[in-house]
């Protein structure tokens, strides 16, 4: 049996004179070394993403947390408009893409008084709307509602919409991000009674309702 397999059409190398074998050899060993090295490199290619995703949050520095960064001009916010602003992520990690970019929800109240809402709602985090014409910010999934001040004004959330810390720098609008706004943070969250709906029933409740 010869040593190595023939490839179709290829005399045996018991047939080979001792030049010949040689020069099998030699090819053999280049085409394993090339195959051995595409897939290193198909290794590698595949093992970028993975290295990074796990190595990421040991490599991630302390100051990239809480950044200030800057999501527009002071005049692209007009005196009285809500307008929606997506800004990158300051802890966002190489192969985000997309996923990086992170909305909020920008309302000039004066020429120095600015809110900066989180887009997601206080309820579940669902996206929430603003509707000019209604003056409310609606979350589309459970019919969540919030004035234009981001407080609560009806549905299943308790609290109002959770805001940025922002300042003015130069010209530019800057707000806290890095860390999402939540209670664990500073949010700004307007504290307004619930309102307790009686039942259809008629009957009068002996006790008042705390909630």
């Amino acid at each position: 049996m010869s040593e190595f397999l023939n490839y179709p059409g290829e005399s045996s190398n018991d047939d080979l004179q001792p030049e010949g074998k040689a020069a099998a050899h030699t090819r053999r060993a280049f085409l394993f070394k090339v195959a051995v090295g595409l897939n290193a490199l198909v290794g590698a290619v595949l093992a970028v993403p993975l290295i990074g995703y796990l190595l990421g949050p040991v490599t991630k520095r302390g100051s990239d947390v809480g950044s200030w960064i800057s999501i527009g001009a002071v005049s692209d916010f007009p005196v009285g408009e809500t307008r929606l602003v997506d800004f990158k992520s300051p802890v966002a990690s190489f192969g985000d893409g997309e996923t990086a970019k992170v909305a909020c929800w920008v309302r000039r109240v004066s020429a120095q008084q600015f809110q900066v809402f989180a887009i997601n709602c206080a309820h579940l985090g669902c996206p929430v709307r603003w509707f000019s014409e209604s003056k409310l910010f609606l979350c589309p999934c459970h019919g969540g509602a919030y004035y234009e001040d981001g407080s609560r004004a009806s549905g299943p959330p308790e609290r109002g919409l959770f805001e940025y810390k922002y300042k003015i720098a130069g010209n530019s609008l800057v707000i806290h991000s890095g860390d999402m706004p939540t209670l664990a943070t500073q949010a700004s969250c307007k504290e307004k009674p619930l309102v307790q709906i009686e039942p259809a029933t008629g009957e009068t409740r002996s006790t008042t309702w705390e909630g």
